[in-house]
C-alpha cells in the first residue's frame, strides 16, 4: 500500500533517541526519493529537528548523482505527461513502459510539444506516409 501522509510516519522515526545517527539519514533519504524531492525549508527543518547539522552533507551531496534533493515546481512542471497503459497486454515481468516509448509513439503521430522539442519538424500536410521527411 501506497504510504498517504509520509511525514507522519517519518516524524516518530526521526525524533526518537534510540535510533542511530546514520539511520535516521537513511530515513530523511527514503522520504527524499519517495516524492522526488522536498522543499529547503523542509530540508533544513528536518534537518534540525534531527540534529546531524555536521552530517547534512551526506543528504545534499545526493544532487551530485542527479537526485532531485530540493524539488522546485519548474521541474515538476516539465515532467512528461504518461500515457494510460492500463488496458494493453504486458508480460509479467514487463509492466513497466519506459518514458522514451510514449516519446517515440507521440513522435510518430505528431503530438509532441514545439516548446519541449523545438528540433522535431512537423510532417507537411500533404505528405502521405510515403517517404521520409
Amino acid at each position: 500500500q501506497k504510504v498517504k501522509d509520509s511525514m507522519r510516519v517519518l516524524l516518530p522515526v526521526l525524533l526518537n533517541k534510540s535510533h542511530e545517527i546514520y539511520d535516521k539519514i537513511r530515513a530523511i533519504l527514503l522520504y527524499i526519493f519517495s516524492t522526488n524531492g522536498t522543499t529547503q525549508e523542509n530540508l533544513e527543518k528536518l534537518i534540525q529537528n534531527v540534529q546531524i547539522g555536521s552530517d547534512s552533507d551526506m543528504i545534499r551531496n545526493w544532487k551530485y548523482l542527479d537526485v532531485p534533493v530540493i524539488s522546485s515546481f519548474a521541474a515538476q512542471q516539465h515532467k512528461y505527461p504518461r500515457r494510460d497503459r492500463s488496458s494493453e497486454e504486458t508480460f509479467q515481468l514487463s509492466r513497466w513502459t519506459p518514458v522514451i516509448k510514449d516519446v517515440m509513439e507521440d513522435a510518430i503521430e505528431n503530438k509532441l510539444d514545439s516548446k519541449d522539442w523545438p528540433y522535431c519538424s512537423r510532417c507537411p500536410p500533404t505528405w502521405n506516409g510515403s517517404g521520409a521527411v
